[in-house]
């Protein structure tokens, strides 16, 4: 996964989709609106504690203090639940983020095309994370990560990882404070979309740019360069 996604409806429509009742939760009802979500922002997180759902404004990147680099931005789901990073999160920290698709850059020599990737019903996103919410104020790194795992069967051809898109059936299991860490593992492998599941088309190289937003920034393009 490049580092780059689309947050844009209302709670209403992510909440829908998942099945939480409008009264289980408190939110604002506006669009997010957000076109090019970066990491090192705030993003929107639902997670649940204290026997309630939260959605909470999160830092994108995790590094605990004895961590010495750049925070990080994904983890694999093929080692996040016995990493020494990784593990007190994927154990008491399992989140979503509600989106609506994501970019990856295609890349041919010096050639670079963005493309936006979504469901092709058009159908919110939810994709699996990990990390701390609300967050660590005393240590503003300690955000949550986006768990990532291999693009097979057909979109590799575009980027060799994707983030791992819950199937919204499986949502409020994830998110449980009852569902074991070997639970955890097995919905990341059978209760996530398939590769087939998704559309993608070229959309503008402005997305590159961490400070331009708007619609017009997921629009198909008519002449990618690759």
């Amino acid at each position: 996964m490049c580092g780059r996604f689309a947050q844009y409806r209302s709670r209403d429509d992510y909440f829908e989709a998942a099945g939480i009742r409008p009264d289980e939760i408190l939110y604002d009802p506006e669009p997010i609106g957000r076109f090019n979500v970066a990491p090192g922002t705030r993003v929107l997180l639902l997670n649940a504690r204290n026997e309630g759902l939260f959605l909470d404004p999160v830092f994108w990147g995790y590094g605990p203090e004895w961590w010495q680099k750049q925070p990080l931005i994904n983890a694999r789901g093929e080692t996040a639940a016995s990493s020494r990073m990784f593990k007190p999160l994927w154990n008491h920290g399992r989140a979503i983020v509600p989106a609506d698709g994501w970019f990856e850059w295609k890349r041919e020599g010096n050639k670079k095309q963005p493309y936006f990737i979504y469901r092709a019903d058009k159908q919110p996103l939810f994709f699996a994370a990990i990390g701390k919410a609300p967050c660590n104020e005393d240590h503003g790194h300690e955000g949550f990560v986006i768990v990532t795992a291999d693009s097979n069967q057909g979109m590799v051809d575009i980027h060799d990882r994707r983030p791992l898109a819950l199937c919204p059936d499986a949502v409020r299991e994830w998110l449980s404070n009852e569902t074991r860490s070997e639970r955890a593992e097995e919905i990341i492998h059978h209760g996530v979309l398939p590769e087939t599941a998704f559309a993608w088309h070229p959309v503008s190289r402005a997305v590159g740019n961490i400070r331009n937003h708007g619609e017009n920034l997921i629009a198909r393009i008519e002449n990618p360069e690759i």
